[in-house]
Parts: structure tokens; sequence; C-alpha cells
């Protein structure tokens, strides 16, 4: 049309009528000569352009094509099409299928509130700048398999009747799915989002499964109504207010995904990120329904879910860990044994702590909440009866320990029952730390063991002496036997330390650990140091093989 004469172009214009079909395949399009050419096809009762069967592949649209309202009764085809300044198909309807493979959008594409009656073909399509697609329906298929997106892309309010599919798309910005509506979509994805692939408000209502790798992905509010699975790479996940109403699967693919017929998807904007997947919040989740597979949760805040003691927790999931390393404090080393933790934990340490002692400890984000002690022994509680569930006993003994110091430190507890887990603490680690335990009971048999040495242990065992008086002669003897008391030990304390005292001591240590008498006489000293160890060594002994076996068992 363009290299008609004028009075040509003017009488093919006035053969069209509203609904007529038209084919300009190759045909360059200024924005004068497009309009012209929808003003001739205009409805002049709806008073928008209607087309019947379109064709307009590898035509070139060297100006904006404006092609908002329209109406296209049958097919329309812009397979590989040249939008060279911007589209604009806002409000258009689409009776038939509507073509854009291979199209290249060079500026804006703008495909709100249109309707795809019988399918949308977008695959291998370039977005160079902005496409927006809010509020389209998409009643048949949605294809955008290979589609490339340079700028966000935004499918917000959308809604998808049967399947949509992302297959081997590549987002450099946002992919903006929010409030979308899948109704019968089995698959979303395998997609690369270089920033965050936003699904909040969305709804799936049949069993999905989305496959990604983006830097970020937020799920605020999202319904699943029917199981789902999502298999992420890159991604931080957040999760908060989601409604799942059957099983979500969310696990960390370990390699690339595969995208036929091009085999592996190009990660390249994703290149500075470890493909970790990281879990954000669950906040106002009902984590009942939630299984979690080789998901790094050492900055997840568990604060605010519920049914926490039913999360599934497989695989390699790992949790934040205490700092390493000695620390100095009012001249005396402190240091934190290696445990898991919550980043709540971590969150309130890093506030109450002083900042030296607070090196390490991650503080909490901006405007966060910080939970008090009472609020984190809940947590750890939960969280510790899903791990046994599980089976996986060793970071379910370290959030046992971290419900125990959360009690230790909670100010609204009696203070007997505080002084209670400080000693339980201090002795063993709250019946985990063997090391510790064993130390304690070490020590007392060696402060037993020198007591006795030095005090307890007489200079001789007393031998029993008989004495007697004799009436008269011819009467009868009376005999007295008296075992003399213990004399205690006296000179240097260097020469009450001899091999012989040594192995009388270490014999009434020993059997006072197992409540046992050695039949050992002793001192008055000795006697009351033999039923102090009898007291307290064997509860040190029992505390020991309890940390033990919680060893042995993790």
């Amino acid at each position: 049309m363009s290299h008609l004469r004028e009075t040509e172009r003017a009488a093919y214009l006035a053969t069209l009528t509203p609904g007529a079909d038209i084919d300009h395949r190759g045909t360059s399009f200024t924005a004068c000569l497009l309009r012209r050419l929808l003003d001739a096809v205009r409805d002049p009762t709806a008073g928008h352009p209607r087309l019947g069967h379109a064709q307009f592949d590898a035509t070139t649209f060297t100006q904006g094509a404006q092609f908002g309202a329209t109406v296209f009764t049958r097919s329309a085809h812009f397979s590989g099409a040249n939008f060279a300044h911007g589209a604009q198909f806002s409000r258009a309807f689409f009776t038939g299928a509507a073509w854009f493979g291979g199209a290249t959008f060079a500026r804006n594409a703008h495909f709100g509130e249109v309707v795809f009656a019988r399918g949308a073909k977008f695959t291998r399509a370039t977005f160079t700048r902005g496409a927006w697609f809010n509020r389209a329906t998409f009643t048949r298929d949605a294809w955008f398999g290979g589609a490339s997106f340079a700028r966000d892309a935004q499918f917000n309010g959308a809604m998808f009747t049967r399947d949509a599919y992302f297959g081997g798309a590549r987002f450099t910005g946002d992919a903006q799915f929010g409030g979308a509506r899948f109704e019968a979509a089995p698959r979303l994805g395998p997609l690369v989002c270089g920033q965050t692939l936003v699904l909040d408000g969305a709804v799936f209502e049949t069993p999905v499964m989305v496959e990604a790798a983006a830097r970020a992905v937020t799920c605020g509010r999202t319904r699943w109504a029917s199981v789902a699975t999502m298999r992420l790479r890159y991604s931080e996940l957040d999760l908060s207010d989601a409604v799942l109403e059957y099983p979500l699967t969310v696990t960390a693919r370990p390699e690339p995904f595969l995208s036929p017929p091009n085999g592996q998807l190009a990660e390249t904007s994703l290149s500075d990120r470890n493909p970790d997947v990281r879990l954000k919040t669950v906040d106002g989740v009902d984590a009942a329904h939630l299984v979690l597979h080789d998901v790094a949760l050492g900055t997840c805040r568990f604060a605010g879910a519920i049914h926490l003691d039913q999360l599934r927790v497989d695989g390699w999931c790992t949790f934040a860990t205490t700092p390493v390393g000695t620390r100095w404090h009012r001249m005396l080393p402190r240091w934190w044994s290696r445990r898991s933790t919550l980043a709540e934990e971590h969150h309130w340490r890093a506030q109450r702590l002083s900042p030296l002692l607070a090196r390490g400890w991650t503080p909490p984000p901006e405007n966060a909440l910080v939970l008090k002690p009472a609020a984190l022994a809940a947590l750890y509680r939960q969280l510790r009866k899903s791990l046994e569930d599980g089976k996986n006993e060793p970071d379910a003994a370290d959030f046992y320990y971290g419900e125990m110091e959360m009690r230790r430190h909670d100010v609204t507890r009696p203070l007997s029952e505080r002084v209670l887990l400080a000693a339980y603490w201090a002795l063993s680690g709250y019946g985990l730390r063997a090391t510790r335990a064993l130390a304690w009971l070490l020590s007392a048999m060696a402060a037993t063991l020198l007591a006795l040495l030095l005090w307890g242990v007489p200079v001789n065992d007393p031998k029993p002496e008989t004495t007697g008086r004799q009436v008269g002669i011819g009467q009868d003897i009376t005999l007295t036997t008296d075992t003399p008391a213990p004399a205690n030990p006296t000179g240097p304390w260097a020469e009450r330390v001899t091999g012989k005292r040594c192995e009388k001591a270490l014999r009434v240590v020993i059997n006072s650990v197992i409540f046992r008498s050695s039949g050992q006489e002793l001192t008055t000293a000795g006697t009351y140091t033999e039923m102090t160890s009898r007291l307290a060594e064997p509860v040190l002994l029992g505390l020991a093989a309890l940390a033990i076996r919680g060893r042995v068992k993790r």
C-alpha cells in the first residue's frame, strides 16, 4: 500500500467494509496508513474497527501500531511482524486464533484487557521494552514458549482458562503475574527471570508445576487450590499469607532447566548468584500443607505461621548457625556452642547483646518485629516436633537446645525455674553437651579425690583395741573391744599425697559415683566429702550418659 498512488490507495480502501478479510503480508505501514486502513473497516454502530481474516505476517510497522479496541472476527496473523515504535492492542478482541510467533516489539507492547478467545501464540517473540498483558483473558492455550522480554512483563490480573505455556521464556526484568488466574494450566515454565517472578494474589485452581530460575519469587496471598510443586533455582522465596488448600512442595533444582528443542535454558542474567533456594518468610501460612526440600532456611522468618509442628522438612534443608570464635567481655571469654538456630533468635540476640558480643548474630531487617523469648520458645518447640517426625535428630536436638535457651532467658518465668535451667545449661548443656557433662564429672571426682587425700583418709587405718578388768580371783573378766576414731592427717600437704593414700581415696571416689560404699574408714571431713560426692557425682554421671546417648542418637 505504501507504493500505491493516492488514487489507487483510496480506491482500495473504499472497497473495504467492517469485517473484511485483508492480506498485507510483508507490507510496510506508517501510523497514518494504518489508521486509514482501520478507519475503512470501522463499525459505524460500535465505533471500533472490525476485521475478518487478518494477515500481517512479516509486516513492518514503522511507527506506532494502534490496534486498540479492534475486533478480529477470524484469525489474526502477526508472525514475524516488526513493531518498530510500539504496539497498542489494549481492549482488542481476537475471536479467532492470534499468531504473534517470532514477532519483534522494539518499543512497549500493550495488550491490556485483550481477549484471546481461541488461543494466542507468542512463541519466540521478542519484547525489547515493556510488555503489558494486564487483565488479559486467554480462553484457550496461551503460548509464550521461547519468548524474550528485555524489560518488565506484566500479566497482572490475566486469566488463563487453558494451558499457559512459558517454557523457555526469558525475562530480563520482572515477570509479574499478580492476581492472575490459572484455571487449567498444568505447568508454568520453565522460565528464566533476571529479577522477580511476581505471583502475588495469583490463583492456581488445578494441579500445577511452577519451574523458574529467578532472583526472587513472591507468592504473597497466592491461592493454591490444588496440589502444586515449585521447582526453583537462584530464588529467594516469599510465601507470606499464601493460602494452601492442598500440599505445596517447594524444592531446589540442582541443575539448569531443559527446554526442548534448545536444550538448557541460559541463565547468564543470574550467574552472579548461588543457585540455592532461600525461603524468606512463611508468615500467615498454614504450614500443615507445606513441604520443603533442599531449601536454605537460614534467613527464614517462621513467626506468624500456624501448624509449624506439621511442616515437612525433607532433603538437605539448612538453618542459620551460631557465630563461631571467642569474644572477650569484662575480661572473661565468651563463645557459643555450634548449633542450628532460627533467624528470629539471631534478631533477638543482635538487638540484646553489646556490639562486641553481637558480632556474628544477624540483625533484624528494618521495621521487623523482634520476638520475645517466650514466643521464640514456642517456635522452637513446634519446629522441633516437625523435625522429630521427619527423623531429623541433629536439628531437632539443636532446636530443643534453642527452646531451653529461650526459656532460660524468659523473664516472665519464675526465678526458681530460670535458676534450675541455668544450672542444667551450665552442667550439661541441657543434657546435650557430653563434653561439658564429662568435664564436670571428672572435675568433681578430681576435687573429691584431692579432698580425701588432704583431709579425708586417716593417717593409718584404726585397729580395734580390747580393754578389760578383773574384779577378783575366781570371778569373771569383763573385756571391751573398741575402734578408735580415725586420726586426721598432719604434716605438710605434699607428704599426704602418697601412692597408698591415693589408691584408697580413688576407691572411695569411684564407689561414690555409683552409690556404693568402699568400706574405707574416713575422717570426719572425709565422711562429709564422701556424702557430698555420693549426691552430686551420680547426677553428673547421669547427665553425661544422657548427653552421650543424645550424641549417639544424632
